[in-house]
């Protein structure tokens, strides 16, 4: 019987029993007993749930610590990125232009790469032209350079003339006296002016070569009519069964007697030039092996030069029109011929007079004269 059951218990004292007083007494002490372990087990369920709530308090504090320490150690691992992404930042226009430097040097091995192809190319594509060596073995150090003499266009200015004296002791002398009183007869006279020549000289050239891709090369050919020759050319190599295309230019060279023909196309040179040796008939039912190498191209890719005073040359400047041109350049030639004006053997004299244009060509420049 539970403490919440309901019930009520008349008693009529003069007619309960001994019996049923004990009875009674004995349910309520079973009551009671029950009642106190109720009591007990609510004692025990309170305990039990305090220790729980403890156990689960030092759980919440515990994992409030340890979410504390994770966002600690979350906070010093972002700043540990950001300093690392910071320093990166900073890093990266140095590297970039590491970067940029190495596919520099990519860029011109590649470059290097092709030059270097390209002058194998080259070297395989100068024609074939036997010799026969006549000169003397010598040692490597006693080599001489290759060196090419310049072809200068010096303009003239108008009433200019240019004295080109066989000794440079002339040229010095005329120099000197600068001013010049030239008797051109009667009592007519003209005053001119010496002046050195300064020419703008080459004193180094690069030339690098490549092979043209519109361009071949054709030589092994007969000595016949040179219109003949280039029409024949034209025709045999225009047509596509030959392996050609259309032709822009047919160009002979006469110094080494070969052709150059140029086509409209680029694909079409590599074509007949990877066929080395090709026949063409240039003579009535008579045809000839000729071959077909790559044209090269010269580009200058280094060029000084230099101010260069000609020794043997005197500019003379100040000249007016008095007289016939033919005339006035005798004149003037017999006036500085002579050793009483401080002259002497000419080499060569031009005279522009005024209103005209002209120019004058040195060639065979050297340190020690000159060619005009």
């Amino acid at each position: 019987m539970s403490s919440d059951e309901d019930f009520s218990l008349v008693m009529d004292p003069s007619k309960t029993t001994l019996e049923e007083i004990e009875a009674s007494i004995a349910n309520y002490k079973k009551q009671y007993e029950l009642l106190l372990q109720e009591q007990k087990d609510l004692v025990a369920t309170r305990d039990d749930q305090q220790e729980m709530v403890q156990k689960f308090r030092k759980r919440i504090d515990k994992l409030t610590q340890s979410e504390e320490e994770d966002q600690n150690t979350y906070k010093e691992n972002i700043e540990k990125e950001t300093a690392k992404l910071n320093l990166l930042s900073q890093e990266e226009p140095e590297l970039m232009k590491e970067i940029d430097k190495v596919k520099a040097i990519l860029e011109g091995e590649e470059a290097q790469n092709r030059h270097l192809k390209q002058q194998t190319e080259v070297f395989t594509a100068v024609p074939e032209r036997k010799v026969v060596f006549m000169g003397s073995t010598g040692k490597a150090c006693d080599t001489q350079t290759f060196e090419m003499e310049p072809s200068i266009v010096y303009p003239m200015e108008e009433g200019t003339a240019l004295i080109t004296f066989e000794e440079e002791v002339v040229a010095g002398k005329i120099l000197e006296l600068k001013k010049h009183k030239v008797d051109l007869g009667g009592e007519c006279s003209i005053t001119v002016e010496a002046r050195p020549v300064q020419l703008m000289m080459p004193r180094l050239v690069e030339i690098d070569s490549e092979v043209c891709p519109q361009r071949i090369l054709i030589s092994n050919l007969p000595k016949m009519d040179s219109d003949t020759l280039l029409s024949k050319l034209e025709i045999h190599f225009s047509k596509s069964r030959n392996g050609g295309g259309e032709v822009e230019d047919c160009e002979m060279m006469f110094d080494s007697w070969t052709v150059v023909v140029t086509f409209v196309g680029n694909s079409i040179a590599k074509r007949l030039t990877d066929t080395e040796y090709h026949e063409v008939e240039l003579q009535k039912k008579k045809k000839y092996k000729v071959r077909v190498t790559p044209f090269l191209n010269g580009n200058i890719t280094n060029l000084q030069t230099k101010m260069s005073v000609c020794p043997r040359t005197v500019l003379l400047t100040g000249i007016p029109e008095v007289m016939e041109q033919e005339t006035l350049q005798d004149l003037l030639e017999i006036h500085f011929q002579k050793s009483a004006n401080g002259g002497g053997e000419i080499e060569a004299f031009l005279y522009n007079p005024l209103g005209q244009q002209a120019s004058a060509l040195f060639g065979g420049i050297s340190q020690n004269g000159e060619k005009d």
